[in-house]
């Protein structure tokens, strides 16, 4: 029978990579009475995220604010710019580039997937020669996830951006950042992206029910050609216009606009790159655990690992979903599952958004724990060589 009251003492641990952990001050800000959206108060709290996500995403251009899930703001940056049967380039690196393929042709564009093992990175060589065989610039647009959540790659957008200019290409750029935006440097501006998609359940440690699209000069202006996709929900311009004075064109997501006012606050008095170099670190950390634990990381590329996860793989002949449910059940610790081409291979853990280094060497226990419960083939050692690691970096910024 079930039980309705039974809890386990103390808080979950939340590790996958996304939804992540909310913070108190982010819940507590999201409890207030909902607001008239029509009203004045309302119009300085839109243009107060507005603003703040322009500095996220490290933009002068328009940002865009749905009420959706990533997927929403994938659809959005597709439907505004591309046209029925535009073709489309994009690079294999993981499940969330596949189902952005996925998207892609269920709207009637023509994608071109350029093949990835899901263990690397997109090649900026591979896009640059594509594009330089493509004379005609039918290629409209190449779309990149920038941290694949899946694998735990992470692809060097810069590279990217000049591949695209060395073939002197004019397609443009749009990038997935659902995973890294506020967890792994990014520059929207700086990097010629023409749209960046995020959501708000990762590093901007919020609960899923928001998306954004950070929009460019050169892709309004691809939205306003005729014959374009059709759209409504999604049209960036009436967003844009009504945007103008903070306010929506339909009814937003104003307790979670609250939330995001305090998470944009939380990110910014920390400061970005001390955010990103607190999210290098736990990874570091999370890398040194799981080469002395003799396990495996999916990336091959040490260049390329991400900072808002790692993926983990399971010895040959041991399922991924089964440890999984072990360390669920002793230690109430949720572990990111392996998704399509490595469902059951891999074990994900989310070092992302409102994490410390106490936070993470729990979760790095649990799973040594769990290793042992298991039996899976390791070495001990791993939880001790991170806090190895973490010490010396709490050491050096105490001096």
């Amino acid at each position: 029978m079930l039980r309705l009251n039974a809890h386990p003492s103390g808080r979950h641990f939340l590790q996958i990579p996304g939804p992540t952990n909310v913070p108190d001050r982010v819940l507590r800000s999201m409890d207030y009475a909902t607001i008239d959206h029509r009203g004045p108060e309302f119009g300085e709290l839109g243009a107060a995220v507005l603003a703040g996500m322009k500095k996220i995403f490290k933009t002068g251009s328009h940002v865009v604010i749905y009420p959706a899930s990533g997927t929403g703001a994938w659809e959005a940056a597709l439907v505004n710019t591309l046209s029925e049967n535009d073709l489309v380039l994009m690079a294999e690196t993981g499940h969330f580039a596949t189902l952005w393929k996925s998207m892609a042709e269920h709207l009637g564009l023509r994608v071109e997937f350029l093949p990835g093992d899901w263990r690397r990175a997109a090649d900026p060589d591979a896009i640059q020669a594509r594009l330089r065989e493509d004379k005609n610039h039918e290629i409209k647009a190449v779309c990149i996830v920038h941290n694949e959540t899946a694998t735990g790659v992470t692809s060097d957008i810069s590279s990217v951006r000049s591949a695209i200019d060395g073939a002197s290409h004019p397609a443009l750029l749009m990038v997935d950042t659902i995973s890294s935006l506020g967890s792994i440097d990014y520059r929207h501006d700086e990097w010629g992206v023409d749209v960046t998609v995020a959501g708000s359940q990762k590093g901007l440690m919020l609960p899923p029910g928001l998306s954004f699209n950070a929009v460019s000069e050169k892709a309004l202006d691809a939205s306003r050609k005729e014959g374009g996709l059709r759209r409504s929900y999604w049209d960036w311009h009436a967003m844009i216009a009504s945007n103008a004075t903070g306010y929506f064109p339909y009814t937003p997501a104003t307790n979670l606009l609250y939330g995001l006012h305090e998470a944009i606050g939380m990110l910014l008095d920390e400061g970005l790159d001390t955010v990103f170099a607190r999210h290098n670190r736990h990874a570091e950390a999370t890398r040194r655990a799981v080469r002395a634990w003799g396990l495996e990381i999916l990336c091959t590329d040490p260049a390329r690992y991400s900072s808002s996860l790692t993926a983990v793989m399971m010895p040959e002949g041991r399922g991924a979903d089964a440890f999984r449910k072990i360390v669920l059940e002793h230690f109430n610790m949720s572990l990111g599952q392996g998704l399509s081409k490595v469902k059951d291979k891999v074990f994900r853990i989310g070092h992302l958004g409102d994490i410390n280094d106490l936070t993470l060497c729990g979760t790095l226990s649990g799973i040594e724990m769990g290793l042992g419960l298991t039996k899976i083939p390791h070495t001990t050692g791993g939880v001790d060589a991170a806090m190895a690691y973490l010490a010396q970096g709490a050491e050096v910024r105490s001096r």
